[in-house]
C-alpha cells in the first residue's frame, strides 16, 4: 500500500458492552459478530473474524462508542482499495489532507495467513509503514476495504517467483535493522572496510538462513479468490485482515467509482453514518 500518513496501549476488551440504558448484556463472543457500516451511499455488512480477537474486540468498542459516526472514505483508489476510520475527517472542509488522525495507541498485528487473505472485499488494518514500524501494528482506527482486480494464472505464477526473490533482501533487511547502531557508527567514522565486510556477513548469513525456507506458494483458495474475485495479493502477510463484507459489495463499488482529487480523496464527501453491531 502506498505511504500515508496512517496507511492505512491496551485493548479494551468487550465481552460486556455498555447498552444506552447502562445496563450490560453478555455478547457470545464464540459467533462471528456482524456488523452494519451505514455510508451515504448504501449500507455494507461485514462480519469479523474470531481468530483476530484484538482488532474484533477494538472495532465492537469503537463501533459502540460512535467514534466511526461522520468519519469520510477519504481515501479511495479504484482497483485497489477505500479507506475510512481517520477521526479528524468529521466535518473536515473540503482540500483538508486526512490520513494521519488516530486513537492514541496501535493494535499488535493478527495476521491469520494464508487462512485469511486479501480477497475482494476483505476488512482489513491500516497502519503505518515498516520504517517507523517495522512490528506492523494495525492503526487503532484507521481500516480499509479491500477492492482490488482479477489476477491470471500467470501473473500469480510471476507474483509468487518475484517473493521468493525477495526473501533473501527481506531477511538480509531484517538482519541489518538489528546493527543500525554499529552501521551508524561505522557511517560516521567512515569506515568503509568495516561497512562492507558486515555487508558481506549479512548476506551470507541470510542466504544460509533463506536456503531452509519453504518456497513460497499461493494457496489453492487464494488461487481461486484472485483468479476470479479478485483483490490484492501484494499486501498478504503485511496488514492484518480482520473481517469480511458479507453483503454490500456493491456499494463498496460505488464508493471505488466516485471522482478523487490528487490525494484519494473523493471529491463529494463519502460519509460513514454509524456503525451497528447486529446480534
Amino acid at each position: 500500500m502506498k505511504k500515508s500518513a496512517w496507511i492505512l496501549l491496551t485493548i479494551l476488551f468487550c465481552g460486556l458492552t455498555a447498552c444506552k440504558t447502562g445496563i450490560k448484556k453478555e455478547r457470545d463472543m464464540s459467533k462471528e459478530v456482524l456488523l452494519k457500516i451505514e455510508t451515504s451511499l448504501g449500507d455494507i455488512k461485514v462480519k469479523l473474524y474470531n481468530e483476530t480477537p484484538k482488532h474484533r474486540d477494538n472495532f465492537i468498542k469503537l463501533a459502540e462508542n460512535g467514534t466511526y459516526e461522520g468519519v469520510l472514505f477519504h481515501r479511495v483508489i479504484k482497483d485497489f482499495m477505500v479507506q475510512a476510520g481517520d477521526p479528524d475527517s468529521k466535518n473536515a472542509p473540503k482540500g483538508k489532507m486526512l490520513g494521519g488522525g488516530d486513537v492514541g495507541y496501535t493494535i499488535p498485528a493478527e495476521f491469520v495467513y494464508p487462512k485469511y487473505f486479501h480477497k475482494k472485499g476483505a476488512l482489513s488494518a491500516a497502519r503505518q509503514g515498516d520504517n517507523v514500524n517495522p512490528k506492523k501494528e494495525s492503526s487503532g482506527c484507521q481500516f480499509y476495504i479491500v477492492t482490488g482486480k482479477v489476477y491470471n494464472d500467470s501473473t500469480l505464477l510471476s507474483m509468487e517467483n518475484q517473493k521468493n526473490e525477495n526473501r533473501i533482501n527481506d531477511i538480509f533487511n531484517a538482519l541489518a535493522q538489528k546493527h543500525m547502531k554499529e552501521i551508524y557508527k561505522m557511517r560516521k567514522e567512515s569506515d568503509e572496510k568495516g561497512l562492507s565486510d558486515l555487508q558481506d556477513k549479512l548476506i551470507i548469513q541470510a542466504e544460509k538462513e533463506g536456503a531452509n525456507l519453504p518456497e513460497f506458494h499461493f494457496t489453492p483458495e487464494q488461487i481461486k479468490a484472485y483468479s476470479t474475485l479478485g483483490g490484492t495479493p501484494h499486501l498478504d502477510g503485511e496488514y492484518t485482515v480482520f473481517g469480511e463484507v458479507v453483503e454490500g459489495l456493491d456499494i463498496v463499488d460505488k464508493i471505488q467509482q466516485v471522482k478523487t482529487d490528487r490525494g484519494d480523496r473523493p471529491e463529494a464527501d463519502v460519509k460513514i453514518k454509524k456503525v451497528t453491531v447486529l446480534d
